[in-house]
């Protein structure tokens, strides 16, 4: 299953490297159909935006939310470089997301099994499915060397 997430992680990460140059932290996603096709796509642009909501998540689901003309993506997936952290969590669950595919797990603010696990989360009345660690070390790696550069 891992392997059909290739190809749109790899767009993801192309979209970090984008977020990254721009001068902020290095996050993409791209938001798939229930065909596998990718209806949305986003890269972190709180910098450029100066709109903390602006996290490569939110920026995709966005997109996909206006290319499906509604708000609820159930059969959609969400391929991320980065654990979402609580507030795109929340957002995914509101989107109704059914499946999040993200690549570096974040330690310090996930909240898709690292820190918190409220995409799971039993006690909400809808969780999402959750795979971790798609093309991982190529994600960890951008991330790590744009806040080396910053040190």
């Amino acid at each position: 299953m891992t392997a059909a997430y290739d190809e749109p992680m790899a767009r993801a990460l192309a979209l970090a490297v984008q977020a990254g140059a721009a001068g902020d932290v290095p996050v993409g996603a791209v938001v798939l159909d229930a065909t596998g096709r990718t209806v949305g796509e986003g890269l972190n642009l709180r910098e450029q935006t100066h709109d903390p909501t602006a996290h490569a998540e939110v920026v995709a689901l966005r997109a996909a939310a206006a290319a499906h003309g509604g708000w609820n993506l159930e059969d959609h997936t969400l391929v991320v470089t980065l654990e979402p952290c609580v507030m795109c969590a929340g957002a995914i669950l509101q989107a109704r997301v059914g499946r999040v595919v993200f690549g570096a797990w974040d330690d310090k603010a996930g909240a898709a099994g690292s820190m918190y696990d409220l995409l799971r989360d039993r006690r909400l009345p809808y969780r999402a499915e959750v795979v971790g660690g798609i093309r991982s070390d190529e994600a960890t790696a951008l991330l790590r060397d744009f806040f080396e550069s910053r040190r």
